[in-house]
């Protein structure tokens, strides 16, 4: 979405820094961006359907409703009325069904009630253990503190601090710190 500063960008073992974006989407990735960007005149399902599988490992629909019971409960509903947890839900699911094995998640939690936030936290845990690499963009560090083998500090534009999850304990002073507690 944006043009290459510096760096190296691998996936797969293949340099991606200046493939177009629909070749990266075949080597597995997958974005969920903050503003969810699905179609509010759309069903659930529809919003399902619509996104092409670009790897044919994609999850079925009765594996996206099992992970996610809110939408089997308004698969026939437009997405202009969907909550905004619901929507964000929506949002994962159709990557799941392309076959994104590396999901790039833009603060998945923000604005949504706690009950949403667990069912997604609930769900990143799942897709984690099935084998799925996450990289989540979040403020909430509660939620990804649970969720994540390593955290990256990024200050202005920069990594600041990287903190493993056995570091967490030893390093509370520090990240409390940036985080401004």
């Amino acid at each position: 979405m944006t043009g290459r500063r510096s760096g190296s960008i691998m996936v797969n073992g293949r340099e991606v820094i200046n493939m177009p974006t629909h070749r990266i989407a075949h080597l597995g990735v997958g974005w969920c961006p903050e503003e969810r960007g699905i179609f509010a005149n759309l069903s659930v399902e529809e919003n399902l359907m619509l996104p092409p599988q670009v790897r044919s490992d994609g999850m079925r629909l009765d594996e996206i409703y099992g992970m996610f019971p809110n939408l089997l409960e308004r698969r026939k509903s437009p997405g202009m009325r969907l909550s905004g947890g619901e929507q964000q839900m929506l949002a994962m699911a159709r990557i799941l069904r392309t076959g994104a094995n590396l999901l790039l998640l833009d603060e998945i939690t923000e604005g949504l009630a706690p009950v949403i936030v667990q069912t997604l936290g609930r769900v990143l845990t799942e897709l984690k253990a099935r084998g799925y690499t996450v990289v989540l963009v979040e403020q909430n560090f509660r939620f990804a503190a649970s969720l994540a083998d390593r955290h990256y500090v990024i200050e202005h534009g920069r990594v600041a601090e990287c903190v493993s999850r056995d570091q967490l304990g030893e390093k509370t002073e520090l990240l409390n710190r940036y985080l401004g507690v």
